[in-house]
């Protein structure tokens, strides 16, 4: 590798929570948990809700279970796809995430399937 990629993290967020707040926000954590690996290896860390969710904020939903969701969440992380060098996808049933692995697939985009398969960027430290 020879430059650090952006690098979206792809796994469960609402998926599974019935909309449940506390669980949303220990799917969130997780797909944070893989950030500072990403970093250590080089690269730029992404997570569609670190984008979504403010602009959710911002338009006035209540949050992620608002019916303006549908018009943020799976389109923030497609628009970010457009910019993504590579998709980690973490594992668990995720509509979303298998989403963001078939835009990714189709525009050529690697996914890696465990931090182990991320390479390092020259320079890095890891």
């Amino acid at each position: 590798m020879t430059k650090p990629m952006l690098i979206l993290i792809a796994g469960p967020y609402a998926s599974g929570t019935n909309g449940n707040p506390e669980l949303m926000a220990r799917n969130l954590k997780r797909l944070e948990e893989a950030a500072w690996p990403i970093f250590q290896a080089g690269h730029v860390p992404m997570i569609g809700e670190w984008v979504a969710l403010p602009v959710l904020e911002s338009a006035g939903a209540s949050g992620p279970t608002d019916p303006l969701a549908a018009d943020v969440m799976y389109p923030t992380a497609e628009r970010l796809l457009q910019h993504c060098d590579a998709v980690l996808r973490l594992s668990g049933d995720s509509r979303g995430a298998d989403q963001d692995v078939a835009i990714a697939q189709s525009r050529g985009i690697p996914v890696y399937y465990s931090l182990g398969e991320v390479p390092s960027a020259a320079g890095s430290a890891s």
